[in-house]
C-alpha cells in the first residue's frame, strides 16, 4: 500500500517554515504522498444550512477558519521534495473558473515532474459557493463535470479548443502541459457521485467508511465501470483516514480509525484487504506542532511497514 500524510495548513503551525520542513521530513521517512485540502472561509453563522457539511446547525471546527490555499501549500512541498506525489484531498472545482484551475494543476504537475494527484469533490458549503463560485451550489455536480471536460481539453495536445453554453476556448496553445496524465480521484458516496467515478475517474476518494463497506462499494464501482466499457481494474481507491488523536484506546469495542499508531496500522491492513492500494492519514490534525507531527509520522510509518504494508 502506498502511504501518504497531509501537510500542516492551520495556524497552530508556523506556516512560513513548517510546510517545507515537514514535506522534507515526510519524504525522508519514506511516505509516498503529501496532501492538502481546500477551505476558503469559515462562516460565523453555522445555523441551518450554514452548518458543517450542510448539516443544520453543526458548528465548523476552529481549524477551518485558518486554512492555507491547497495549491500554494502543495507548491511549497513540491519545491523541497523530489519523489512524493502531491494530492489534493479535496479540491472543489465548482469554487473556481474551470480553465484557470486546469491550468494551475497542469503547471504544478509540470513543475513537480509529474507528481500531482487531483482529488476532487463537488462541495457542500453554501457560504463558499456564494463567495466565489461561478455557478450556484445547486449546480455543483454540473460544475464538476464541466471542469472534467475543460481539463481534458486543456491538458490535451495543442491547439486546445473547447465550447459549451458557458465558456469558449478558440483554438489556442495552452501550456505548460502536465508532465504525465494527471490521475483524478473523486470524493462522494451517493448514486450520482459513484456513477461519475465509474464513468470518468481513475478512482474513488472516500473517508470515514468502515473497511468492509469500502470493499463493497469498490466492487460495485468496478462493475459499473465494466458496464460502461472501461477496464474495472483501472478504477482505484485513495482512502483519507481522518484522525484527531493518536492516543491508544481499548481494543474492545474500538471504532475504526481511532487509537494509536499500531491501531491505525491495523485499520490500514483492513483497508488493504478491502482493495485500497493508497491511503493517507490526517496526522496534522492530531499533532500539536511541527516536532510532534514529525514524531507521529515516524511512529505511524514504522508501525504500518511493520504490519507488512
Amino acid at each position: 500500500m502506498r502511504l501518504g500524510v497531509n501537510l500542516p495548513q492551520t495556524n497552530k503551525y508556523d506556516l512560513a517554515r513548517d510546510v517545507t520542513e515537514f514535506a522534507r521530513a515526510a519524504e525522508e521517512i519514506g511516505y509516498d504522498s503529501l496532501w492538502a485540502y481546500e477551505r476558503i472561509l469559515a462562516p460565523e453563522d453555522s445555523s441551518g444550512a450554514h452548518g458543517l457539511y450542510g448539516v443544520p446547525d453543526l458548528p465548523w471546527p476552529d481549524s477551518y477558519s485558518h486554512t492555507t490555499d491547497a495549491l500554494v501549500t502543495l507548491t511549497l512541498a513540491a519545491a523541497v521534495t523530489r519523489r512524493v506525489e502531491l494530492g489534493t484531498g479535496v479540491l472543489v472545482p465548482g469554487l473556481h473558473l474551470p480553465f484557470r484551475l486546469a491550468r494551475s494543476l497542469a503547471a504544478l504537475d509540470a513543475a513537480s515532474g509529474g507528481r500531482v494527484i487531483a482529488g476532487l469533490g463537488s462541495g457542500w458549503s453554501i457560504d463558499e459557493f456564494a463567495a466565489t463560485a461561478p455557478r450556484p451550489i445547486e449546480e455543483r455536480g454540473a460544475a464538476l463535470d464541466e471542469f472534467l471536460d475543460v481539463a481534458a481539453a486543456v491538458w490535451g495536445p495543442d491547439p486546445v479548443s473547447f465550447a459549451n453554453e458557458r465558456y469558449r476556448v478558440a483554438p489556442s496553445r495552452v501550456n505548460p502541459k502536465p508532465a504525465r496524465r494527471v490521475p483524478i480521484f473523486l470524493a462522494g458516496g451517493n448514486r450520482t457521485a459513484l456513477s461519475r467515478i465509474a464513468r470518468r475517474a481513475d478512482g474513488w476518494l472516500p473517508t470515514a467508511i468502515p473497511p468492509r463497506q469500502v470493499g463493497a462499494v469498490l466492487a460495485g464501482l468496478r462493475e459499473q465501470a465494466a458496464a460502461a466499457g472501461r477496464d474495472p481494474a483501472a478504477v482505484g481507491c485513495v482512502f483519507q483516514l481522518g484522525v484527531r488523536s493518536l492516543a491508544e484506546v481499548p481494543d474492545a469495542g474500538r471504532q475504526p480509525y481511532t487509537g494509536g499508531p499500531a491501531q491505525i496500522a491495523e485499520d490500514l491492513v483492513a483497508l488493504a484487504e478491502a482493495g485500497v492500494d493508497h491511503a493517507y492519514v490526517t496526522l496534522a490534525s492530531a499533532a500539536r506542532d511541527l516536532k510532534d507531527l514529525i514524531t507521529a509520522a515516524q511512529r505511524l510509518h514504522k508501525e504500518v511497514r511493520a504490519a507488512g504494508l
